[in-house]
């Protein structure tokens, strides 16, 4: 470890980040400080872990706020003596990397592994307390060939199929994207561009099968934000309801069936509405009918609001409503979708919003029944009822509550066959096939005699070709690289196509966490028995927008891959922390809707457009190249040092809410950091004599020194590391205001420890003035301390003093005082006496060290 042969010196009066930051950095990468510790029997674990970065370049100020901050709760950890993992990789496949390779003419490999060198240097930048032994990328062929293993892994569980079926297809990524990578506006999540519909084979997993599980173990995460959660709850989207079966007239051996939560709405049912693919169609034989059904599927392809839009085409079908055998017309209708459901939903438009403003568009009946009150008649409904009431116009069930008849109309149904329990998810089956080159190879062969033919585990990795061509708009997909298409079947040695689908890049991040405890491990893709050591991660930190893709698919696969005896842990992340995200001013012009770069603005304080002299809106937005307001980590640190920077993201705001960059606020914290500087360059040396020893600073300093500790702790715990800051400028402020004045063993214990207390949040300076008094090992290194409850006890405390239940004074007591001499000296006080005049007291309660109740 780190030992100078003779006590540390300097020169230097002022604090200059710089020079102290490369020194430290190049030290602690000589030392292996960060090398992570083995696990024994005796050793308790902390697996630190941030969302790892796709290498797309640059560093921005939401990788420093995510990489500081589980920085410092690594650091923390390890000072309480935990052996800590804290690794870094690079989710490195991916359209980005293909369409910037593209864009340059050279190879998204040589593109990715630029990047990741330029971006690797940049976080080292931080001082971070990374392992970077436990680094790879995912597209680093020595980790996706144990994507592949799980793949097949996957597949020998029966979790992997392949079928045709309707995709959302990006016309800008010439790719599918998996349902959750559609937005609410029917636009891709990475290109923007309005998703199309497309009949394609594709490969799925059938996350499906763990639906109600993941659903269920939502209630065990008790350390993830609650936003997080519900929102994977809505995305499951579990209904329990009821299948009702309608027959059909004319069709004595067919049904449709209808899922619905609302069986106690049969009776209102006016309407039953289909999809436009839906397998009844082919019964219908009006060529007019079938003619507005094939232009309503066009629109609907071209359309970019179909799910809110209520286009219906009335059809000659009839349905009978098993609850009364009365006929009602079948629709086809824009807002009914294939993939819900059974592609049939029927219209009940007295208590279903969306059925009422279906229904008055094409003059459908319209029937309520239930009502509020049963003793008051209804009144004509301006929109749908969706209230709890009781049944009318339910023939024998009118009446009866409507949660009552939910059950009873069931019920009656399951008896007469039309009705059965029906428990059914929102969440569907994760499409992982992408038609780009870039990402991890399917290991599937497609022979014409055997069909899909899993490619053996030994013969793995399947490696991505590197004679690729790059044209103005595309790398060759895989498919038109005969070359390396073209095999054999591993089942029968017939000619076969290997599979030219790749994977979906969630695919490779969706376990990566469990290749970090074992990344060097070559025969297989982690050590089981690593993995029970060190999993789940302790704290995992990154943004809500991974809510559902990223943390959704690794609860998956974790719980998956459990099943085929991999490992025995449930779910992969103990502790979720979302952090917010970093905002800087942008000055907008409302007239053009264009941003305008601070650069170009003249006065600040007045900001106007300079080529329109329009006045522009200052706007706190996320910090991005479109709207001019990014801020260069590398030049905050050049500037002001890492630890200014780590100080201000760690200060500015709480961690899970969004931070608004502030020059002065940056300049604030690099004057605090001044200030401990100099304090220790004046004071880290020199002794105090008997006479200068003060008893009350003393008391203070000690009591100041542990209120630090123990608030400081707390925070850091509870991922307030704001206040844990405010904590330590507190301390610093009475270290600095009594160190001349305390005996020598106080005034270095108290320096000892604000530098302790500091090395989390700060760790260069920390490192540096640890030397100033005399230690020669690394201050991260050290035990974290504890604080002494004795220390903060107080010698008096104020009593709140009330009578008859109301404050009338409040007065200072002693610690050592008992009931008797606290009642004769409240008593006596002229506010109290007055109160209490001549009135005899009934009795006083006494709470000690708090509040005192006169009764009167």
């Amino acid at each position: 470890m780190i030992s100078p042969d003779k006590p540390y010196e300097t020169d230097s009066k002022l604090y200059n980040p710089s020079e102290i930051e490369k020194k430290w950095q190049s030290i602690w990468i000589k030392d292996n400080l960060y090398k992570t510790k083995s696990l024994d029997k005796n050793s308790d674990k902390f697996y630190a872990l941030s969302m790892f970065p796709y290498p797309s370049g640059n560093l921005h100020m939401g990788h420093v706020r995510n990489y500081v901050i589980t920085d410092l709760i690594a650091r923390f950890q390890c000072l309480n003596g935990k052996s800590v993992l804290h690794p870094m990789g690079w989710d490195a496949f991916g359209l980005p990397a293909e369409n910037a390779a593209i864009e340059r003419g050279i190879s998204p490999s040589v593109w990715t592994k630029n990047n990741i060198s330029h971006m690797k240097s940049q976080l080292n930048l931080l001082g971070l307390s990374v392992d970077w032994d436990k680094e790879f990328a995912t597209c680093d062929e020595e980790y996706y060939v144990w994507t592949q293993f799980l793949f097949l892994e996957l597949y020998k569980a029966g979790l992997v199929y392949r079928k045709e079926s309707e995709v959302n297809w990006d016309p800008i990524d010439n790719t599918v994207l998996a349902n959750e990578q559609v937005d609410s506006e029917g636009k891709s999540w990475r290109s923007g561009a309005k998703v199309e519909k497309k009949l394609l084979s594709q490969w799925f997993l059938r996350i499906t099968n763990y639906a109600d599980e993941l659903l269920k173990d939502l209630d065990k995460l008790n350390d993830w934000p609650e936003r997080v959660k519900i929102m994977q709850d809505n995305w499951i989207g579990k209904s329990i309801g009821s299948n009702i079966k309608f027959k059909i007239s004319g069709h004595s051996q067919e049904k449709i069936t209808v899922f619905t939560t609302r069986p106690d709405t049969l009776f209102g049912v006016t309407y039953l509405a289909i999809s436009v693919n839906h397998s009844f169609i082919e019964s219908i034989t009006d060529p007019q009918t079938l003619q507005e059904i094939t232009n309503l599927k066009q629109y609907l392809k071209d359309s970019k609001n179909k799910e809110f839009e209520k286009i219906g085409i009335k059809t000659q079908l009839i349905a009978i409503n098993p609850v009364n055998s009365e006929p009602i017309p079948i629709w086809v209708a824009s807002y009914v979708l294939d993939e819900y459901g059974t592609g049939a939903v029927m219209g009940v438009p007295g208590h279903d919003q969306r059925d009422f403003e279906f229904a008055i568009s094409n003059n459908i009946d319209i029937k309520q029944v239930i009502i509020k009150n049963i003793e008051e008649p209804p009144s004509l409904l301006t929109r749908a009822y969706t209230e709890t009431g009781y049944l009318i116009n339910s023939n024998q069930y009118n009446g009866i509550t409507n949660s009552t008849a939910k059950l009873k109309i069931t019920e009656d149904g399951k008896i007469n066959g039309w009705a059965e329990n029906k428990v059914q998810y929102r969440l569907k089956d994760w499409l992982i096939s992408r038609q780009r080159y870039w990402g991890c190879p399917i290991p599937i062969v497609n022979c014409k005699t055997c069909g899909s033919v899993p490619i053996n585990q030994s013969e793995l990795p399947v490696r991505l070709p590197k004679d690729i061509e790059i044209s103005a708009n595309k790398i060759n997909a895989l498919a038109d690289n005969d070359k390396w298409v073209r095999t054999t079947c591993p089942k029968c040695g017939d000619a076969a196509r290997k599979e030219t689908d790749t994977m979906d890049t969630f695919m490779c991040s969706s376990w990566y966490f469990l290749r970090y405890p074992s990344s060097k491990c070559s025969n297989k893709p982690f050590e089981k028995s690593e993995i029970n050591k060190w999993l789940p991660v302790d704290q995992y930190v990154g943004g809500v927008e991974h809510a559902i893709l990223h943390l959704l698919y690794a609860r998956f696969l974790t719980k998956a891959l459990r099943d085929n005896k991999l490992f025995e842990i449930d779910e992969p992340f103990e502790k979720l922390l979302t952090q917010g995200m970093v905002q800087a001013a942008a000055y907008k012009n409302n007239k053009t809707g264009k941003y305008v770069s601070s650069s170009d603005i003249k006065d600040l304080s007045n900001p106007k457009d300079p080529i329109d002299n329009s006045k522009l809106e200052v706007l706190f937005e996320k910090m991005s190249k479109s709207k001019y307001n990014g801020i260069d980590p590398e030049s905050v640190i050049k500037k002001y040092g890492a630890d200014t920077a780590r100080m201000f993201i760690l200060f500015k705001a709480p961690p899970e809410k969004d931070l608004e960059w502030g020059d002065t606020d940056v300049e604030g914290q690099f004057r605090f950091l001044s200030r401990i500087w100099k304090l220790y360059i004046n004071f880290g040396k020199d002794t105090n004599t008997d006479e200068k020893c003060n008893p009350n600073n003393e008391k203070k300093l000690l009591k100041s020194m542990n209120i630090a500790i123990k608030e400081i702790s707390n925070d850091i715990k509870n991922n307030q590391f704001n206040t844990a800051i405010s904590e330590l400028m507190k301390f610093y402020n009475s270290l600095s205001s009594s160190i001349n004045s305390v005996n020598n063993n106080l005034k270095k214990e108290s320096l000892k420890t604000f530098c302790i207390l500091l090395a989390p949040f700060a760790p260069h300076i920390a490192e540096e003035i640890w030397r100033f008094i005399g230690f020669t090992n690394s201050v991260h290194i050290e035990k974290w301390p504890s604080f002494s409850a004795v220390a903060l006890k107080e010698d008096n405390y104020e009593l709140v003093i009330q009578v008859n239940g109301k404050v009338r004074d409040r007065i200072i007591i002693n610690n050592k005082m008992d009931e008797n001499q606290i009642k004769k000296l409240t008593l006596e006080r002229p506010n109290i006496m007055k109160w209490i005049q001549d009135k005899p007291i009934r009795k006083i309660i006494i709470v000690k060290g708090k509040i005192m109740n006169v009764v009167i």
